[in-house]
């Protein structure tokens, strides 16, 4: 049923698409994450990754008690797996993707840490994808 909602209307397959450029975002979460930015209005990406739940949060208790920050996990649980595994695999086929990654751990940072990073970095590249409406390429930041 999804697929042909799709192919009904063009501009969300365009969209799928554009989503699907990015090395790492499969169908299944090329399609989730299409939902996620059209449902709401969102003005940056910043605003999509708090909304998720992949940003940092740290752990405050007045002036004594200081604990280590996690991620929020706030808004949907089924989105974040979807972008835990689409982390997993970005984090091994996506050159800028895999550099953070590999920066993060060599500078002592658990793998758990790391792949919430990269977990974020996918909403931005996805938010950016979007704003643009053109394909990711990984060397954008090369050329930019």
């Amino acid at each position: 049923m999804i697929s042909s909602h799709f192919d009904d209307y063009d501009d969300l397959d365009e969209d799928r698409e554009l989503l699907e450029s990015i090395k790492g975002i499969g169908r299944v979460v090329g399609t989730t994450m299409l939902s996620v930015l059209r449902s709401c209005r969102f003005r940056n990406a910043g605003q999509v990754a708090a909304w998720l739940g992949v940003v940092p949060v740290e752990k405050t208790s007045g002036s004594s008690v200081r604990g280590l920050s996690r991620m929020s996990k706030t808004g949907p649980a089924a989105v974040r797996a979807k972008l835990y595994m689409a982390a997993v695999v970005a984090s091994r086929w996506n050159p800028p993707v895999k550099a953070m990654y590999e920066r993060l751990i060599a500078r002592g940072k658990p793998n758990k840490v790391a792949l919430g990073a990269v977990m974020r970095k996918l909403v931005h590249l996805c938010f950016g994808v979007l704003k643009t409406r053109k394909p990711w390429s990984e060397n954008y930041a090369a050329t930019a």
